[in-house]
């Protein structure tokens, strides 16, 4: 099962390689992973996604709490909570597509950011499977590059990680 896990932590050096070291010491993989400054510059949240059974998140969990800098962990999925990524797709736009990029772009709330003569990038936010469902529709197209983001993560309503 896939769990996505934020951790606030002090913002110091090598605490992103103390973490991912610990995953990467215990065999457990990282399939996504977003990590900035928080209100606070001392402070930076982590978003990590992972896979595992109760036990091997439990395990996770424990040993996150362990690390000197980290301050909280929680496992959002467990509760409700809200989760986006950022994609940017540079595709061909050839004079003849141009048009059909513009509507799947439309479709998908996405955001041309560049023009070129030969190539639009384009933004889209959303949940990973409307980012993907946006790469499938305009992967015949001719994707030329794709950079996306991790996914970042909050809670529903007044729970906060900070409390």
């Amino acid at each position: 099962m896939r769990h996505t896990i934020s951790i606030l932590v002090e913002n110091h050096f090598g605490v992103l390689s103390r973490i991912s070291g610990l995953f990467s010491g215990r065999g457990f993989n990282i399939d996504s992973l977003s990590v900035a400054e928080t209100i606070d510059a001392g402070i930076s949240r982590m978003t990590i996604v992972t896979r595992g059974n109760d036990q091997v998140i439990e395990q996770i969990t424990k040993q996150l709490n362990k690390l000197v800098d980290v301050i909280k962990v929680v496992d959002h999925t467990e509760g409700e909570f809200v989760s986006r990524e950022l994609a940017l797709i540079k595709v061909n736009a050839e004079e003849k597509n141009r048009d059909e990029i513009l509507r799947i772009t439309d479709i998908f709330r996405g955001k041309v950011v560049d023009v070129s003569p030969q190539t639009y990038t384009i933004e889209v936010t959303g949940t990973q499977d409307k980012i993907e469902g946006f790469i499938n529709m305009i992967r015949p197209l001719g994707i030329k590059e794709i950079a996306r983001t991790g996914r970042v993560a909050m809670s529903r309503g007044m729970k906060s990680l900070k409390n």
